[in-house]
């Protein structure tokens, strides 16, 4: 800071006392975009005002009830006012700090939405998707800066629900986008020209010769994970072109098929026999195919994964009465916190069976299922 400043604000405050040397020291960092030092004059001029000590030396819950409360609305709106003055410079990752600390995301979230891929987006995503400010637009900038394989490895990881449906239907839509042009390519190679379709079944039908022995247009691995994650979908688009994905995996040959952990061995059979009941395809078919792969024995001794996606299976299907008697035989032992499926009293919930919730409430010693059961009854 030059001499002359502090000349000037000497100045200031044997003319017009402390009050207009705040004011004075609040245009000055305004002009010279020194937020973070504005931030400081603004609290220094509250404890002015509320009688505080100007150096803070004493800890916040040491004030006075009335005292506390005004300190920190007032550190609500300066926090407010300094990062909003970061966001109109465009600076985000300075910016955060004063919002986060008032527990307000949404200015940062208006800010990140617009935003283009470009390089040097490190510290925004970082705010957008782990921090949780803006969960799907965080994973769009790591699908466009860092690639699928990131991506996917981002999306195992995702922090919470908020945007996870959003950024599975653009992880789908996007693998599903990148196979069908670069199928295209193959054919007009070919052909001579590009199909004007984006169906893949469309494209692959009666093209036997796009499937060699080793032959494949988007990485395996890419695949099976998309795949793999697409079941949590519930909108039909997404689901639609998930199954498309399964068709063309289907037809690469051994060399790129992979076996999966049950009941999905049969990776791209399995998983597209599933996708194709949650459109409401083959449903008797699909259960049964699932049925099927129920460990036969003890079931304390099988591994749970089978019982729990058919458990699932038939909770989205509606088909509760068949999920209970599954869940009942095969999965009573399994710690319900442990369980990817509803449990028995979720599944009695969703069917409204409260009478057959009160029963295996009692058996089981559930005491706060029976009530629930009791009162809804």
């Amino acid at each position: 800071m030059s001499d002359e400043a502090f000349d000037e604000i000497e100045q200031v405050l044997r003319s017009g006392g402390s009050e207009a040397g705040f004011d004075f020291l609040a245009r000055k960092f305004r002009e010279e975009k020194n937020y973070p030092l504005l931030f400081e004059a603004r609290l220094m001029q509250k404890r002015r005002e509320l009688g505080l000590p100007l150096i803070r030396i004493e800890l916040p819950e040491d004030l006075p009830v009335e005292t506390r409360r005004g300190y920190e609305e007032a550190y609500v709106q300066v926090a407010r006012e300094v990062g909003s003055l970061f966001l109109a410079d465009g600076d985000i990752p300075r910016a955060w700090p004063y919002f986060r600390a008032i527990g307000e995301t949404a200015p940062v979230a208006s800010a990140i939405e617009p935003l283009e891929p470009r390089d040097g987006m490190d510290a925004i995503i970082e705010i957008a998707f782990y921090e949780r400010v803006h969960p799907r637009k965080g994973f769009e900038l790591i699908l466009a800066n860092y690639g699928m394989c990131r991506a996917i490895s981002y999306f195992e990881q995702f922090p919470g629900r908020e945007g996870r449906d959003a950024s599975l239907r653009l992880l789908v839509r996007t693998l599903h986008h990148d196979l069908a042009a670069r199928l295209k390519r193959a054919i007009a190679a070919q052909e001579g020209a590009e199909p004007e379709t984006e169906s893949i079944p469309d494209l692959i039908a009666g093209r036997d010769w796009l499937f060699g022995q080793y032959d494949y247009y988007i990485d395996t691995s890419h695949l099976v994970s998309v795949i793999r994650f697409s079941v949590e979908a519930s909108d039909r688009e997404t689901l639609a072109m998930a199954l498309e994905l399964t068709e063309y995996g289907r037809r690469l040959s051994s060399m790129f098929q992979y076996r999966g952990e049950p009941p999905f061995e049969d990776t791209h059979v399995d998983y597209g026999l599933y996708l194709r009941a949650l459109l409401g395809e083959d449903l008797d078919a699909a259960v049964a195919h699932f049925r099927g792969k129920l460990p036969e024995g003890d079931p304390k001794e099988a591994v749970s994964g089978p019982a729990q996606v058919l458990v699932g299976l038939l909770a989205r299907l509606g088909r509760h009465a068949e999920a209970i008697e599954v869940s009942l035989r095969h999965l009573a032992h399994v710690d319900p916190n442990q369980l990817a499926c509803p449990s028995v009293p979720q599944l009695c919930q969703m069917a409204g069976d409260y009478g057959r919730l009160m029963k295996l409430a009692r058996e089981q010693g559930d005491l706060l299922s029976f009530t629930a059961a009791s009162i809804q009854l």
